[in-house]
């Protein structure tokens, strides 16, 4: 499987990385374990996840995801050195100040993640949303502590547009402190300005790592959302909604046509694109069963022609 180098992190990565937001919402604990088990067994290697996955479900409060990472990595013995580990710090999780970028949060969330994880260093900790209340020196003065003290291993932001990441990279070299070295934009066939353009070019230049949220739109791009019916019953329905347009329909013509010629599915597709696409490090997405694992792997292997691409491109457009 050919691997990628994320940015400055030294990271050398599998192609694809698990987005843990399913672990404990729509996967249970059991089935949580099984995919996990896969993804590792198929040869990737990293995990994304955040203290905040998944407070938006009913009964939730957020740090579900973690805890569940933590318990399979507590019930597989030497798994932890297998796993590069992003997990992520800034989203409200509802108590008295725990939220945003403020050193005194960050330094509290951070001894929470490790906690309900398991583990004594995270590989790559995100800010996960911009916070206009704290300086960027103060956030980044947080993670230099934390760095410092080995809890963490490389930083990244989240959600950051490229005014912002330069404003940010600007304050590190100012202040003589780390400066981030992955990004984690929304980006994916459909929804593209976020990325493209000011930060992707910026990304390039500055050889900051990129790995990739959304990267299926909330499953859209798998073809199997074609119409509100579609949608009923579905934990993501409200996501997937603003897909269903005629752009979006197009966009899913071009993806069962080129999957057809190579006989694959247009998730996979959907991946290999993102992997084509220059500055990005690697697509996050997201398995709820072993089979969609097993679809990450021939993603994976997928080598779409130029004329593939250009027209994945222009019906996305």
């Amino acid at each position: 499987m050919k691997r990628t180098t994320l940015g400055t992190t030294g990271f050398d990565i599998a192609p694809i990385v698990f987005g843990g937001n399913v672990l404990g919402w729509t996967t249970n604990e059991a089935e949580s374990f099984r995919v996990l088990d896969a993804f590792i067994d198929h040869g990737f290697d990293t995990i994304d996840t955040a203290d905040v996955y998944s407070a938006w479900a009913d009964g939730h409060s957020g740090g579900e995801s973690e805890t569940v990472l933590g318990k399979w990595f507590a019930a597989r013995p030497g798994m932890r050195d297998k796993v590069k580990l992003f997990t992520k710090v800034g989203s409200d999780m509802g108590g008295p100040g725990e939220k945003g970028l403020s050193e005194a949060w960050i330094t509290k969330a951070v001894e929470k993640s490790l906690a309900r994880m398991q583990v004594e260093t995270i590989d790559l900790y995100f800010s996960h949303w911009p916070d206009p209340s704290v300086s960027h020196e103060e956030t980044l003065g947080a993670y230099d502590a934390l760095l410092k003290a080995g809890k963490i291993r490389a930083i990244g932001a989240s959600n950051y547009d490229a005014a912002l990441l330069t404003a940010a990279l600007k304050a590190s070299e100012e202040a003589g402190l780390p400066p981030y070295q992955v990004v984690q934009p929304e980006y994916n066939l459909f929804d593209r300005s976020g990325f493209e353009g000011p930060l992707q070019d910026l990304c390039i230049e500055k050889n900051i790592g990129v790995v990739t949220y959304f990267s299926l739109a909330a499953g859209f791009l798998t073809g199997k959302y074609r119409s509100a019916s579609d949608l009923e019953g579905r934990k993501r329905a409200g996501m997937v909604e603003k897909y269903m347009t005629e752009r979006g329909m197009r966009l899913l013509d071009a993806l069962e046509e080129v999957a057809s010629a190579h006989g694959a599915k247009p998730a996979e597709v959907s991946l290999a694109w993102l992997m084509a696409q220059k500055g990005v490090s690697a697509p996050i997405a997201s398995a709820t069963s072993v089979s969609q694992v097993e679809s990450f792997a021939k993603a994976a292997a997928l080598d779409l022609s130029s004329e593939d691409l250009a027209r994945l491109t222009d019906a996305g457009a």
